[in-house]
Parts: structure tokens; sequence; C-alpha cells
């Protein structure tokens, strides 16, 4: 009986360990199994995918920039579907970066590129209900997602999400990571990166930002376009702000005070609707760049364009015009423009083409653009309206004659003239005031304006197609129709011309004889500070110096215009000496003032955009006036340089 009990005994024990022996082969067996089936999942999905040296191969899109002349006012962006601007790790805030860390990835320096715990976590909430709710994704497996990946919700994009995780951590360093991370995540309205965000929503850049605004766009993270501070949901980013304050209270990166200092803000961010500064030179310089770099170069490579537009002095200038827009709509004339250029260099300071960008284009009602409005805002007629330039294309006339050789002292005969057949009538022009003045010199007709003593010049001193040759070489664009079509007209502003170009060639008086061609950008850099393009114009002499000094002579005596004028009328300057020429044409369309120093052309515009008449006259010189006391205490006092004696003989 003993020995039986003794058998039994070693039986159990036997079977106890067979049990145990089964239970850890089988535990094995499923070890392997699944070892084997990650394995075979991880080779399986991990054929063809990026290697981690793509991320430095990549080229991420950005934004176009355009600057002032300072290269501190930016005055538009140009963005395809992604509006970025790369900004390096060190220069954004500790609390955005802890922000992130806090909410998407608390152990983003503890693991590997993979954090088990948190995927496991994840699995086993999305087990209990039923669906893959619970992301469980790190800063590095976002990172990777976002750049490789799809956001589809399956095991093959999940294998392979985190095996690229795994090389991207054992590649490159974690603040490489996060840097690559918070320049590339999506944060609604069109921004990728902290830095175009943060421009946008608070208009300043990310390193400026308060921690309630680095935990705002922290928050924006889980879902930018949901939680957009533009959208019906702002509540919401509130109360998701709120929580990564505590996240980065829990996690030790502020004190609760802190916390609930940043909890208090109202959370104010920047209109949506994106700022444009100085719009119709703006849309000048990116029809320039469009043109010549295409719009995908423009929209993705990170382009920095530093132009020539000095913010201040375009800020008076829409400032001035649009205060006598306003006045001058009692003499029905609603629009007006203007152009500032530094003759010496070509290069355009400031530059309005409508009384008011901004405004409606409502009068009169129904009126369709370019054809039955008086105002039309959004078109420049500073560079692509063709208008009469009245006598302020005189000047051009006058020099060719001086050129010729004549001088200012030579009289012409002011009377009423017959000058023949032209277009299939008598062509009987008349002075501006209906007068006749008998015998004047050259000085005294250009100065004082007078029609019929000009049209004499062309005809017998300078000659039409010289003339208009040179006005052509002055930098005027747009006579293109044969000479004959012109006329004698053509003195009295006959031809179409565009104010940027009318002002760009009195520069040539101004540099007394040199062309210079506009010019609107100073540099293009690249987004790591590589010159793409540096204009760097090169006068050319288009006219002697001597028909240029005696131009410059001419139009800033104020002794011989006062007969005219007056002497103490807008066009004098009591401490400078300026010159300037101002335009009228038939019934009052047009109204020009161009004036100069040797330092900078100023040229303005005022008339209506469907070229029906106005009433009153000289609108565009008191505007003129106003723009130069604002530029002239700015600029050095310069004076043209005298007439040599042999010319005044």
């Amino acid at each position: 009986m003993a020995k039986r009990r003794f058998y039994r005994k070693v039986y159990q024990k036997g079977r106890g360990r067979r049990r145990i022996i089964f239970i850890f082969k089988a535990f094995a067996f499923c070890l392997l199994l699944l070892i084997s089936g990650v394995s075979f999942l991880f080779f399986y999905y991990g054929r063809d995918l990026p290697q981690p040296e793509d991320f430095n191969e990549r080229e991420l899109f950005q934004s176009t920039k355009i600057y002032d002349r300072t290269g501190k006012v930016l005055l538009y962006e140009i963005y395809g579907e992604e509006k970025r601007t790369w900004v390096d790790l060190e220069k954004i805030p500790d609390f955005l970066k802890n922000a992130v860390i806090a909410t998407e990835d608390k152990n983003f320096y503890r693991h590997p590129g993979v954090d088990i715990k948190s995927i496991i976590r994840a699995v086993m909430i999305d087990l209990k209900l039923g669906q893959p709710i619970q992301g469980g994704s790190t800063i590095t497996q976002q990172l990777i997602r976002s750049s490789f990946l799809s956001r589809q919700k399956t095991i093959k994009r999940k294998t392979r999400e985190v095996i690229l995780a795994l090389e991207l951590a054992h590649k490159y360093s974690k603040d490489q990571i996060l840097e690559w991370y918070l320049n590339q995540i999506p944060l609604g309205s069109n921004c990728y990166g902290v830095e175009s965000a943060s421009e946008t929503f608070f208009k300043k850049s990310v390193s400026d930002l308060s921690l309630s605004e680095a935990a705002t766009l922290a928050a924006l993270i889980r879902a930018p376009s949901y939680l957009s501070p533009y959208g019906k949901h702002k509540d919401k980013l509130i109360i998701r702000r709120n929580y990564v304050l505590d996240r980065m209270v829990e996690e030790g990166y502020i004190t609760e005070k802190q916390a609930e200092e940043a909890k208090k803000d109202k959370l104010s961010v920047n209109p949506i609707r994106q700022s444009i500064k100085a719009p119709h030179f703006v849309f000048y310089v990116r029809d320039y760049l469009m043109k010549k770099y295409g719009k995908e170069i423009i929209e993705t490579k990170g382009f920095r364009v530093y132009t020539t537009l000095d913010w201040e002095l375009q800020k008076e200038a829409e400032k001035i015009l649009k205060e006598e827009a306003k006045k001058n709509r009692a003499y029905n004339a609603y629009n007006d423009a203007l152009v500032a250029i530094n003759p010496k260099n070509g290069q355009i300071l400031a530059m309005v083409g409508s009384a008011d960008w901004y405004a409606t284009s409502s009068l009169p009602k129904g009126c369709k653009p370019r054809e039955n409005c008086r105002f039309e805002p959004k078109f420049n007629i500073a560079t692509l309206g063709r208008r009469q330039p009245g006598s302020a294309f005189k000047p051009f006339v006058y020099a060719t004659a001086f050129q010729n050789g004549h001088s200012d002292k030579e009289i012409v005969i002011d009377e009423r003239t017959d000058f023949g057949v032209w277009n299939g009538k008598h062509y009987i022009p008349q002075n501006y005031d209906g007068k006749f003045r008998g015998p004047v010199t050259l000085r005294e007709a250009l100065a004082q304006s007078l029609n019929i003593p000009s049209i004499k010049v062309l005809i017998n001193m300078a000659g039409i197609s010289k003339s208009i040759e040179n006005a052509r070489k002055f930098g005027i664009t747009t006579l293109n129709k044969p000479d004959s079509f012109y006329g004698p007209s053509i003195v009295l502003g006959g031809g179409e011309v565009r104010l940027l170009d009318m002002v760009s060639a009195y520069g040539v008086f101004a540099t007394e004889g040199l062309r210079v061609p506009p010019v609107s950008i100073l540099r293009i850099e690249d987004p790591h500070g590589n010159i793409i393009e540096k204009p760097e114009p090169t006068p050319r002499r288009v006219l002697e110096e001597k028909p240029a000094r005696l131009i410059n002579s001419i139009l800033s005596d104020n002794q011989a215009r006062a007969p005219l004028f007056g002497y103490h009328s807008a066009l004098y300057f009591k401490d400078y000496q300026v010159a300037v020429k101002t335009g009228t044409t038939n019934d009052f369309r047009d109204f020009w003032a161009i004036g100069y120093t040797p330092s900078i052309v100023v040229g303005t515009w005022v008339g209506n955009n469907d070229n029906s008449p106005m009433r009153g006259a000289f609108l565009a010189a008191p505007l003129w006036r106003k723009f130069m006391l604002k530029v002239l205490p700015t600029l050095p006092k310069e004076r043209f340089t005298p007439i040599a004696p042999d010319t005044q003989e």
C-alpha cells in the first residue's frame, strides 16, 4: 500500500512537470510565432520604404515673402497649398517646445522613436471601444506619417510607421527630429509649421510668442481645422489650450501660477484676411516674379524678396491720395495715383495705383471694371493705365530742341496759327487761357506751358520723329504707333503714356541725361541667404548734359512761370529748388504733376477710370505738393547744376 502511494506521488509530480514543460513550450511557440509574425509584418510591409536620409534630401514647400527695403516690414506673402516659413529650433521658445512635448509625447527624449507603453495603452482602449480611436503615436511617428505615409489607420500603415520611426530616431538627434516636426505640422488656414502659424494668427514671429499663444499653437495640433481660431469652435480651442497648460504644469515645465495667468488671456488673433501692404506695388513685383521664375517656384521655394519700397513714404502717399480723392469728388474727380523714384538708381520708393485699394468700385451703380467706372480701386493706373499726359510731355520736345542746338533765349511768336490739315481737318490749337502773348522766349513758353509756341518748337526746332525717339529713349514705352499717327498734337500730350514711365523719363533730367530703368527689387534670397537675384542697373546716357540742365533750370524757374501760375503756387518751395511740370488734357480728362530734385522724382495723376471729364484745374498739383512737403525734409538740399555761360547766349 505504501509502495502504491509512493508511485502515485511520483506520477503526479511527473505529470506536473510535464504540464509545466508543455506550458513553457506552448508559450515559447506562441512567442516564436509572435516574433515570426511581427518579423514577417516588418519584412513584408517594410519593403521599399523611404530611407531616413530622405529627410535631408527633401525640400519642404516654403512661401515667398516680399519685404520693404529695410527687410523689417513684410508687405505680402505668396504661397500655394502650404504656407510655411522655416525657423531653426533655437529660435523657437522653450515653452512652445515644452507645450508640444507635454501634450503630444511626454517621453519624447526617453524613448527610441516608439513608445511601447503608449501603443499598448492605445490598443487596449481601441479594443475596449471596438474601433481605432487612440493613436499612441510619438512625435517621431507623427513626423513620419505626415512626411511619407497616409493617415489611414491600418496594420500596414502602422507597421511602416513604426519601422521608419525607429530608423529615424536611430539616425538623427531628438532636437533635429523636433525641429523638423515643428516646421512641418499643419496648424490650419494653410499654415504649416509654427512660424507661419504664429505670423498668421498672432502677427509676430514665433520667437516673440507669449506662453498663452504658444499653448494655443500646441493645442491646434490635435485638430487644426476644427479648433481653428477663425472657426466656430474657438471656445473648444481655449479649453484645449488650458489643457495644454495643465499638462505643462504636470510635467514640471511651468508653475501653476504661470498657467493660471496664461489662462486669463482672451486669445485675440489677427484678422483672417491676409493684410497686404502697398498692394499695387506688391502685385507689380509679384507679376515680375511670376513671369521670370514661374508660379510653382514662387509659391514653394521660400524666396525672400527685398524690394526698393520705402514704407514710410508709401504710407504718406496712400494717406494723402485717399484724403485728396475725397476732396476732388466735388470736381467730379474720383481717382488718383502716385509714383516716386530715386533717379540716381531707378529704385521705386512709393507706388499708389489708385486712391484706395480697399474701397469699392460702385460709382456709378452697376459700373463694369475699366468700362464705365469712375473709380476702380484694384486697377493700377501707375503701371497699367494709358492716359494722355497733356503738357507734361512738353519737356521731351524742348530737350530735343536744345539738343539740336537751340537756346532757351530764342524767340517764338505766340499768335493764332493754322498748322495745316491733320487727320482731315485744320489744326488751330489754343493756349490754356485762350490768350496770345506775342513774342516769347523758349524759357517763357515752357515755364508757362504755352501751346502754340510749343508746337512751333516741335515742328521747326525739334522735329516730331526725333522728339518721339527721345521720349522712347527716356523710358516712354507706349508710343508704339507710327510717328505720323501723332502729328503736332504729340507736344500737347496726344500720345498715351503710363505714369511710371513718365516719372522714370523725368529722371533723365534729374540725372542730367542719364537713363536708369525703374527697379522694384534690391535682391532676392533663398531660405539659406544665397543671392538669387541682385539687380544692378547701369546708367546709360540718352541726353547730353547741357539740354538736361536747361530743362532743369526752366522747370525750377519760379520767376519764369509766375505770369501764369503766380509767385506762390503749389509748384513753389521757398527753401528748395524743385523742377516741376503740370499737364492737363482736353476736356479736363487727366491732370498731371511731375516734379523732381536731383534725388527724387514724384509724379501724380488725377482722373476717372472711365475717362469722364472733370471740373476745375490743377487737381494733381496739390496732392503732389503735399507729398513733396513730406519727403523734401528727409533729403539733402541739393541744387541743380547751373547752366554754363555759353548755353545762355
